[in-house]
């Protein structure tokens, strides 16, 4: 997993070209202003999913992970933490092939909380649990770049 800010280009600049197509885009366009749904960049390969929702207790969220895309959090508007672990040590369940869902459960090993600009790379191997509540529950909009395992 990688944790940054969209801001700190010197920082991500050296990564996978696919994942720096999902920053370009996002400086490109006014994603805060996209509607929520899926947007394709290019084909199945990359698109982006502009989300909203309200932020809520630990105990009303579950764990996933996924092993056909890698996920790219970027906050838009609000702040929301995610609880990580790695998926070898949490119980896995049955994968979900159709809609690229391991759901899992366990125990968090470390957590972020993103704020606008702030982005979570999550790859194969990394469970994540969204949407928790930072202080209070709050709105949030956020894009969810989908990045194909290749």
């Amino acid at each position: 997993m990688i944790y940054g800010n969209i801001n700190h280009e010197k920082t991500y600049s050296n990564i996978d070209k696919d994942l720096l197509t999902c920053f370009e885009f996002a400086k490109n366009n006014k994603l805060v202003e996209f509607e929520k749904g899926s947007h394709v960049i290019d084909g199945d390969d990359i698109f982006v999913n502009i989300v909203g929702y309200e932020t809520c207790e630990k105990e009303d969220r579950f764990w996933e992970a996924h092993k056909k895309y890698i996920d790219v959090h970027l906050m838009l508007d609000g702040s929301e933490r995610i609880d990580l672990n790695f998926i070898e040590h949490l119980e896995q369940k049955e994968y979900e092939e159709e809609g690229d869902f391991l759901p899992l459960e366990g125990d968090h090993s470390s957590y972020v909380e993103l704020k606008k600009g702030d982005f979570l790379v999550c790859y194969p191997e990394d469970a994540h649990m969204t949407a928790i509540k930072v202080n209070e529950k709050e709105n949030i909009k956020k894009a969810i770049f989908k990045v194909i395992v290749r």
